[in-house]
């Protein structure tokens, strides 16, 4: 199965250390990071798009993060 996920934070180290562990548990970065100002929170947010081919079918119950 290949999977998706949709990794969010504010602009901060607390981003690039999110994006960080998942390439080093085997995820790969799929198209470029957005950027945009949150105007709820008043912050800038990133959002980088990452996929993994894993084992198994796919399924709604899948834990994304523990790929």
């Amino acid at each position: 199965m290949k999977a998706y996920r949709l990794l969010t934070e504010d602009d901060t180290s607390a981003f690039c250390h999110k994006v960080t562990e998942a390439l080093n548990k085997g995820w790969e970065l799929h198209g470029s990071p957005s950027y945009a100002y949150d105007h709820g929170t008043g912050k800038m947010r990133c959002a980088q798009a990452v996929i993994k081919e894993a084992e198994g079918e796919y399924s709604p119950d899948v834990k994304l993060g523990g790929l």
